[in-house]
């Protein structure tokens, strides 16, 4: 069974960035583990497969948690899995014993759209592009893997 994410700092709403976005309900101060990411655990070679489809649908919903296993995130309850991508974030992910915390890393006022930074490396890089507006945008949610 799946822990559901209604938590007292956020909430979903539609996003200019991208069709739904999390927000804050009320100002987050700088440290605050805001929702965790949930999911089912599966192997990565079960990711492998998941990931192909989900790129090619544009939504993917993976977290690596170690060498062997990914949490899949594509599951009714984790509100978390409709944080954005930003070049310029106001949180990050954390990887804590298996767990994947959403962390404020700097203040948020309410109402404001929490994002973080994907972090994700593909050869098809180009395929996605970035929307966040951010005065630094890279263009792309994806960087190039290194040769």
């Amino acid at each position: 069974m799946f822990k559901i994410n209604k938590h007292e700092w956020v909430k979903v709403k539609r996003s200019k960035i991208d069709k739904k976005g999390v927000f804050a309900r009320k100002d987050v101060p700088k440290g605050t583990y805001m929702i965790e990411y949930v999911g089912r655990k599966i192997t990565n070679k079960e990711a492998d497969e998941i990931s192909e489809q989900e790129i090619k649908d544009g939504d993917v919903y993976l977290f690596e948690l170690n060498k062997k296993y990914t949490l899949d995130g594509n599951i009714k309850g984790n509100d978390a899995k409709y944080i954005n991508h930003s070049c310029e974030p106001n949180a990050e992910s954390l990887n804590e014993d298996g767990h994947i915390w959403i962390e404020a890393v700097k203040d948020i006022k309410k109402g404001e759209e929490i994002t973080y930074d994907y972090c994700l490396t593909t050869d098809d890089y180009k395929d996605h592009p970035c929307r966040c507006g951010a005065k630094s945008c890279k263009k792309y949610i994806t960087i190039p893997k290194k040769k």
